[in-house]
């Protein structure tokens, strides 16, 4: 058995997905693949709205945060990935392992609560038109942003803790980035208490987020069906429904995977689990903003049409 002390001066043997050795360059392709058009598509969100002055508005800063954030959350933790794929180097510090796993909660923990700040911007909009511009002020918005960050750490820095109390024996970690679950499972000690502790923390920011955002939309939902104008109910609809839909998909994978018991953890199937959120829900994001958003779609329009007239 590998003493703790053996584990900090050794670190880590990521092995990703080398129970699969024949399918690692597909991964690897298809990995690259996604992690380039997540690039591409939340850099083109955060250039356009910046660009058009008619996105200059609380919804589209709020987008763009989500957008830095995906960049953020991708950049993380997929040239590591790539790195351990195509089998150049495998391992990872016990530093480098903690400071990868407080970015990632970090920034995992930030857009939990910035999706729900999203959420009472277009509960504002829908349930209170007439009062939305002097509720949703630069100053408020730049708070609530602030805030989900400040939430983010919060919860970064519990969790990290938690895990650097547990004496590690081992070096493989079963996955390809630092996560929770499998750094529990090389605990040398029972971690009932600390899994507790984080079950509790994973809760907070996972459940009551959820719980908040769908309570908005619950009143969305009735506001709408006040609506006489189909044109305008419509619009409500696809702008609430991009919403919803990056919601379900950003929280169904991350409470799938940090809300089970550790000894009901798989290790092939939190791989994928972690690919889901990691990359391709990043990658899905402008996507989902920019096909149901007319708005969006015109603004990249102009900005193509103007540099094409001015080659």
């Amino acid at each position: 058995m590998v003493s703790f002390n053996t584990t900090l001066e050794g670190g880590f043997i990521l092995m990703g997905f080398s129970d699969w050795p024949h399918l690692e360059q597909v991964f690897f392709v298809f990995i690259l693949m996604f992690y380039f058009l997540s690039i591409f598509g939340n850099s083109t969100i955060i250039t356009v709205s910046r660009m058009d002055c008619r996105l200059q508005t609380p919804m589209y800063f709020f987008l763009n945060n989500l957008s830095f954030l995906d960049l953020c959350y991708t950049t993380s933790i997929v040239p590591q990935l790539l790195v351990n794929i195509s089998g150049i180097d495998k391992t990872m510090s016990y530093a480098g392992c903690m400071i990868q796993f407080f970015i990632v909660l970090l920034l995992g923990g930030t857009e939990c609560v910035l999706l729900v700040v999203m959420a009472f911007d277009r509960y504002v909009a829908v349930c209170r038109p007439l009062h939305y511009t002097s509720i949703m002020r630069p100053l408020l918005c730049h708070a609530l942003a602030i805030s989900s960050w400040v939430g983010g750490l919060v919860n970064s820095l519990i969790q990290t803790s938690l895990i650097m109390s547990i004496p590690l024996c081992g070096h493989h970690l079963n996955h390809f980035f630092c996560e929770m679950l499998v750094l529990l499972k090389l605990a040398c000690e029972d971690t009932g208490g600390t899994e507790a502790n984080l079950f509790v923390a994973g809760a907070i920011i996972l459940v009551c987020p959820v719980a908040i955002i769908l309570g908005t939309y619950a009143h969305i939902a009735h506001a709408v069906l006040k609506i006489k104008s189909r044109v305008g109910s419509r619009k409500v609809l696809g702008t609430c429904g991009s919403h919803l839909t990056v919601v379900f998909l950003f929280y169904g994978s991350a409470m799938y995977t940090y809300l089970q018991p550790v000894h009901m953890y798989s290790g092939s199937e939190g791989k994928f689990a972690a690919l889901f959120y990691t990359i391709i829900t990043p990658m899905l994001n402008p996507l989902i903003y920019t096909l149901r958003n007319k708005d969006v779609k015109g603004a990249l329009y102009k900005v193509l049409w103007r540099d094409t007239n001015t080659m």
